[in-house]
């Protein structure tokens, strides 16, 4: 009876100050945030490269791995061909199972550029969906310890690529994370596009620098072939269509054998998608490998996102109902705070004509993470292409 009576006390409680809960949860919610902003975020916003007393370049494989490309191999990959390295490397291109004029395309490029090697595969790989096969093929075939990876649909933004991203190892790095960056084009959908890519590099690079790699993106990422090997390739991930590029970096990446290289000529470029189910579908099938992350990961990724999804809608409650002014003056603090963090770290990866709409791309986050939250549950496509 006594413990139905302070059951009953406690809620009576919570029902005259109702108000103040919403604020105190506020509180919280802008706490955390405005600790992943200081604490993670701002260690990528004021990074900078250490100066190095000597410089080695290492020779380097870039690997591609296209299926029915042949279009973007037309377009996209004399990019990779041209670059300024005058150390030993070569461009793999693994031809998985075209339909198309891949093939010819590819025999042509190689009577002019001798640096490209071409492997073809004409059977699909049982068991193991996704691209993890194809690019198994291509480390395995690669002649040099360091191997740099790519997409078909990607073009690299300078031909100083291979020479910046091979000047991040040094003697401990095993592991370099790239920016895959998107084309500027008219539309609000472009900018979404940019912002939400923008943002997961945020991520990655500032968890990396703070000593929690997570991931990498298969547009723009370096690796050594001895690490690929030790963790037995993708044998762990065989199951999934994805995972190639994010869970194998979770899985090998450590706060000492990783680094990022951010010069904008070192970025790669890919053709953005131009409809919104397109997007939503690409984005789904991202999300997929989420679950399958470290848990020191998912709970530092789950505590942000889940933090920035309630931030509004407590922000909007607590204005009304406990008191407007101060909820603007801690609104105002993480706005200050997030401010300066984005601009800088906008302007290092050249998505600085992207700040004058962070206000409204931080309100979109809430739908984003309302469209795109039950990704994380779906069973993914088996398919890579």
């Amino acid at each position: 009876m006594q413990m139905l009576t302070f059951a009953l006390m406690n809620f009576d409680l919570i029902l005259r100050n109702w108000p103040l809960i919403i604020f105190v949860i506020f509180c919280i919610v802008s706490f955390f945030q405005i600790f992943y902003y200081l604490f993670f975020f701002s260690r990528f916003a004021f990074y900078k490269t250490k100066p190095r007393l000597t410089s080695q370049t290492h020779p380097i494989s870039v690997i591609i791995c296209a299926r029915d490309e042949a279009a973007n191999l037309a377009r996209n990959l004399p990019g990779s061909l041209v670059q300024e390295y005058k150390t030993t490397h070569e461009v793999i291109v693994v031809n998985d199972n075209s339909f198309d004029d891949s093939k010819y395309l590819l025999e042509e490029l190689r009577k002019e550029f001798r640096q490209l090697n071409v492997v073809e595969l004409t059977q699909e790989a049982k068991m193991i969906p996704g691209k993890k096969f194809p690019l198994s093929i291509g480390i395995k075939s690669a002649k040099n310890e360091i191997v740099l990876l790519t997409d078909a649909d990607c073009v690299p933004a300078s031909e100083n690529w291979i020479e910046l991203m091979q000047s991040a190892y040094n003697e401990n790095t095993e592991i370099v994370l790239g920016y895959g960056a998107y084309n500027k084009l008219p539309g609000i959908l472009n900018k979404l596009v940019r912002w939400e890519t923008f943002h997961t590099a945020l991520q990655y690079m500032s968890y990396s620098i703070a000593g929690f790699p997570y991931m990498g993106v298969g547009r723009n990422l370096s690796y050594k072939k001895s690490i690929f090997f030790r963790h037995k390739g993708f044998s762990s991930l065989n199951n999934l269509p994805g995972g190639d590029d994010d869970l194998f970096i979770n899985k090998a990446a450590t706060k000492n054998n990783t680094a990022i290289q951010i010069h904008p000529e070192s970025f790669t470029l890919s053709k953005p998608v131009t409809s919104w189910n397109q997007w939503i579908k690409q984005k789904q099938r991202h999300y997929t490998t989420a679950k399958y992350y470290k848990p020191v990961h998912k709970l530092l990724l789950g505590t942000y996102s889940f933090t920035h999804f309630l931030y509004l809608p407590a922000l909007i409650a607590s204005a009304i109902f406990f008191n407007w002014k101060y909820s603007l003056a801690i609104f105002g603090l993480r706005l200050i705070i997030q401010s300066v963090i984005l601009f800088k770290s906008l302007k290092k990866l050249g998505e600085k004509d992207l700040y004058p709409w962070f206000i409204l791309t931080d309100v979109w986050m809430f739908f984003y993470y309302l469209i795109f939250a039950a990704s994380i549950y779906k069973k993914p496509r088996q398919t890579w292409k």
